[in-house]
């Protein structure tokens, strides 16, 4: 049975590779077309960046984790090698325009700098770029994107690795829909069944009451329960003005009833307790 997974950009993007972990690739024009196609069972799973090494956390994404029914079932780690890519015969001394999605030009701010008669032009996905190349027949235009996207559109690759830092991953989370409580996403996936690593994450959304000392008494949980926190990040909570949440990555303990024990007392501590899922990573 094939397993189809959403995921944000067309063929040739980084999120595809992502996805081709987990199952078929289908794209999707957004991220929000993604996580509709899981929760209304066009795709069994989707493919969603939540952070580059570079660029930070992908907030969009964060907020559409707690909007939609799914939950987070495994990650799996991409990395970004970008390339400069245009129509055969094209030269980099010859072109005007090279186009990209915003991130990726950023992330080759070196390589603008050393060439400063090309224009960085913004494109809705890296991917997209080198299918814009494609169709627009235009030589003085190139894209930057993966080698996968070369191949895919029949773009010769003038330049490879051009971003400004060798070290460039994205980390991808595998999502699927959810049926059970927002408060309990503990349990092992019905439909991803790779093998995933043994050491797993758990990510939880919290929001805090307007106490002395709320954030230092919900971080003391952990502690006392020598839980490891990988990552906490406020964001904005849409549903009322001036209110924060907080995304919290922890490893989940081989004591699964521990785990348990320290979510039932965070519930207990704050407003708000929103639990993401327990995943492990997916490798190459």
């Amino acid at each position: 049975m094939t397993t189809f997974v959403a995921y944000q950009g067309e063929p040739g993007a980084y999120s595809e590779i992502a996805a081709g972990r987990v199952g078929t690739p289908i794209p999707q024009r957004s991220f929000t077309d993604v996580f509709e196609a899981v929760a209304h069972g066009q795709a069994a799973l989707g493919a969603v960046p939540l952070e580059n090494s570079l660029g930070g956390t992908i907030h969009e994404n964060y907020d559409l984790l707690l909007k939609y029914p799914v939950r987070i079932v495994a990650e799996t780690y991409v990395t970004i090698e970008h390339c400069l890519l245009g129509l055969p015969g094209a030269t980099i001394a010859a072109a005007t325009q090279a186009l990209s999605h915003p991130q990726a030009l950023a992330q080759c701010d070196r390589f603008f700098a050393e060439h400063p008669h090309l224009e960085a032009v913004v494109a809705y996905d890296t991917a997209g770029s080198a299918k814009m190349v494609r169709a627009a027949g235009q030589p003085n235009r190139l894209a930057i994107a993966s080698e996968r996207a070369a191949t895919h559109y029949e773009l010769e690759i003038l330049a490879r690795n051009i971003a400004s830092h060798a070290v460039n991953i994205t980390r991808f989370a595998i999502i699927e829909k959810s049926l059970g409580s927002p408060e309990n996403q503990i349990s092992d996936s019905s439909v991803l069944s790779l093998q995933s690593s043994v050491l797993r994450k758990v990510t939880v959304v919290f929001r805090l009451r307007h106490e002395t000392g709320s954030l230092y008494q919900t971080l003391r949980i952990f502690a006392e329960a020598g839980i490891n926190l990988t990552k906490i990040e406020s964001r904005p909570f849409r549903e009322q003005a001036f209110e924060y949440v907080f995304y919290a990555d922890f490893i989940e303990p081989e004591n699964r009833e521990l785990c348990a024990q320290t979510l039932a007392e965070l519930k207990e501590t704050v407003p708000f307790l929103h639990v993401l899922g327990s995943y492990g990573r997916i490798e190459n």
